[in-house]
């Protein structure tokens, strides 16, 4: 069984992880771009922000001023006992969130949509954010990503709906546009890195697009050709476009095109855009059912798919 004083230190341990430690794959994708880059503006840029990500991991400080939404996913074997039930899981999540507010590892962003209530501690209706995937044995793995405001809120998520007949050309095409006018609008940090998700319901499609573009690591591709050919074709499309570092212009526009897709129904094809923040925070922690704790680099989240 897996103790609450165990999975009280690893939560809160993998919270302050994710905000001030940046993923190992995303700090490679800062030194490719930095050594790929033609422009000087957009190298600087690349530069003073992996110098940023150094001494955030240095002095463990959020590496960004914009903590996010709270978001954990959990993969949880089918054998997996958890002292209090999954009720005593949720719980300590949610003091753990409180707990990185009140010690500053995470900064109070989450408050009332329509009266403005501020808790001060990340904690009200819905959030954090739970999302479970069940595997089999006897283990359980938390992911916990903190997703900026801007990537959300103003242009980073973006969602519609295609005929068959729009074919994959405008699928193609809708998820470009949908890039450049967030870029635009300043409403990203570009490059980012790109969920996209095609098919089922329009809350399926964005659901499984913000999973490709937090769960999945840089580098990383679909195991079918023809999904992992899109985000390909995606990624070149996107890099021509000389976005650059924070929109200054340059090699590297995107860190990644990150594919997932649900089957549809004959009337339509939902498709919708997720941006994560091009510090792209998430940290992962595994535990045993015998107490053992591991830290991973790699969510695996599509494992099994």
């Amino acid at each position: 069984m897996i103790v609450q004083k165990v999975l009280e230190d690893t939560i809160y341990k993998t919270i302050k992880k994710s905000s001030t430690c940046i993923s190992p794959d995303v700090y490679s994708a800062f030194e490719r771009a930095i050594n790929v880059e033609k422009s000087e503006v957009s190298k600087r840029a690349f530069e003073a922000t992996r110098r940023s990500l150094d001494l955030s991991i240095t002095n463990e400080n959020p590496a960004c001023p914009d903590t996010g939404w709270p978001l954990f996913f959990f993969k949880i074997g089918n054998d997996t006992k958890i002292e209090g039930g999954m009720l005593a899981l949720e719980e300590i999540s949610r003091r753990m969130v409180e707990k990185a507010t009140k010690e500053g590892y995470l900064r109070a962003t989450m408050k009332h949509p329509l009266t403005g209530v501020d808790p001060g501690n990340n904690i009200g209706m819905n959030v954090p954010n739970f999302t479970y995937r069940f595997v089999p044995g006897d283990s359980m793995q938390v992911t916990y990503v903190a997703k900026g405001g801007g990537s959300e809120c103003f242009g980073g998520t973006r969602y519609r709906v295609m005929a068959f007949a729009d074919g994959l050309i405008a699928i193609e095409k809708f998820i470009i546009d949908c890039y450049i006018a967030a870029s635009r609008a300043g409403a990203i940090c570009p490059p980012a890195v790109l969920g996209v998700g095609i098919g089922g319901t329009s809350d399926i499609a964005t659901k499984i697009a913000k999973e490709a573009a937090t769960l999945r690591i840089v580098g990383s591709h679909h195991p079918e050709p023809a999904i992992a050919k899109i985000e390909e074709d995606l990624y070149r499309a996107i890099n021509g476009l000389q976005i650059g570092g924070m929109g200054s212009g340059g090699e590297t526009s995107v860190f990644a095109v990150n594919v997932e897709y649900a089957y549809t129904h004959l009337a339509g094809i939902a498709v919708a855009m997720n941006a994560n923040c091009w510090v792209a925070r998430r940290a992962t922690t595994k535990v045993y059912g015998d107490g053992r704790i591991e830290e991973l680099d790699n969510p695996n989240w599509f494992d099994g798919r």
